[in-house]
């Protein structure tokens, strides 16, 4: 058993048993370097770190350290998708090919904006291989996607995307607004609420992320072609550490350039205060009305993917993770977030009134129960 390094912050009386279990993920659980966060009713009642941030150097994780978050990234879009809906500029039932023409070709034209966020457009994957300069500079993927005949007729069944889900909202964004995602994120939602997440981290910044460690190899690693093209962009780069251990996404450029699904570098205030912000007063109104969280949580995906894992229960709303016990078990039926690879989990829940963070830089695999543990405690604290 490991000895827990100091853990700094604090947590409200109500809350310590979430406290507790982030203490436990050090001494029992591998844990090197974390923070969780939560708010509940707008105040924050939880706000918690600890442990290494870089191993290379010993540099302590603090309350201002973020980490890349990978596929938390995801959710970060889909609530810039909502916001759009909510000025009248995006419907999520309207073609895409409404707001970007050319993406109607080879067989897409009908394929509605929602399911480009459900995971049922047939675009977990392209056939043209990528370099990573091309991926990192954004036009060369949105025309490898527009040149993309789906793997499925689009809408009989889904399979998670990976990475290309930031391209294809990510570009309808950019149509709509004349920005790309992480500009829009920025100006929309991280400035107004003092966020310290970014999507493109700032050349400022880059010294203060944590560095991710590998997960260990997985005993029986699932392999299918299609998911591991998707995964790793036709091979641009390793996911998600090549074969000395690097974790590519530790590369600078990867994190100045945001890539749009997978990309976002946040603390976990960062995650939390956002989701809070959706579902309670944080700065001025809730950033969510009631009618998008309606929408967010009606379940539109689950059941076995056409290409992926053996199906572990995820259900999965309009760019959302939803509550998914036993895999994915979040506060109730109103949670909607996402998680991320390693570990991470941001969410809200507007049933608590909850925003939730939880941000690592010790990658795991499957069986990774430190986030569960976490919404658990949290919930038995809500519960009490």
């Amino acid at each position: 058993m490991a000895v827990a390094p100091q853990i700094h912050g604090d947590a409200d009386e109500r809350y310590g048993r979430v406290a507790d279990v982030f203490r436990e993920n050090f001494t029992d659980r591998g844990e090197v370097g974390a923070a969780v966060t939560v708010y509940v009713g707008g105040r924050r009642v939880v706000d918690l770190y600890g442990g290494t941030a870089d191993p290379r150097t010993g540099r302590p994780w603090t309350a201002d350290t973020p980490v890349v978050v990978y596929s938390c990234t995801k959710g970060i879009l889909a609530i810039c998708a909502y916001l759009l809906v909510q000025q009248g500029r995006l419907d999520l039932d309207a073609p895409v090919t409404r707001y970007w023409p050319e993406f109607g070709q080879q067989g897409k034209a009908d394929i509605p904006v929602r399911w480009l966020l459900t995971h049922q457009s047939g675009l977990p994957a392209l056939d043209r291989p990528l370099t990573l300069d091309e991926v990192l500079a954004w036009d060369p993927v949105i025309t490898a996607i527009e040149a993309q005949a789906p793997l499925w007729e689009p809408g009989t069944a889904h399979s998670y995307h990976p990475m290309t889900y930031g391209w294809l909202i990510g570009e309808v964004i950019h149509r709509i607004t004349g920005q790309l995602p992480g500009a829009f994120f920025r100006d929309a939602l991280a400035t107004p609420l003092g966020l310290r997440t970014w999507l493109g981290l700032p050349a400022a910044e880059r010294d203060t992320v944590a560095w991710n460690i590998a997960p260990p190899p997985e005993a029986e690693p699932f392999v299918d072609p299609v998911a591991d093209r998707g995964i790793t962009m036709g091979g641009a780069f390793a996911f998600p550490a090549d074969d000395t251990g690097l974790v590519s996404f530790n590369d600078p450029a990867i994190q100045a350039a945001g890539i749009p699904g997978a990309g976002a570098v946040s603390t976990a205030d960062g995650l939390a205060r956002l989701y809070a912000a959706c579902v309670s007063p944080v700065v001025g109104p809730p950033v969510l009305e009631p009618a998008s969280i309606d929408d967010a949580t009606v379940v539109r995906s689950r059941g076995q993917q056409r290409h992926g894992p053996p199906d572990t229960g995820q259900r999965w709303g309009t760019g959302f993770l939803l509550h998914s016990p036993p895999a994915r078990p979040l506060l109730s039926e109103r949670s909607f977030g996402h998680d991320g690879a390693g570990g991470n989990l941001g969410f809200g829940d507007d049933a608590h009134q909850v925003g939730f963070g939880y941000v690592v830089n010790q990658m795991q695999g499957m069986g990774d129960e430190r986030a569960n543990l976490l919404t658990a405690a949290l919930r038995s604290c809500l519960d009490d």
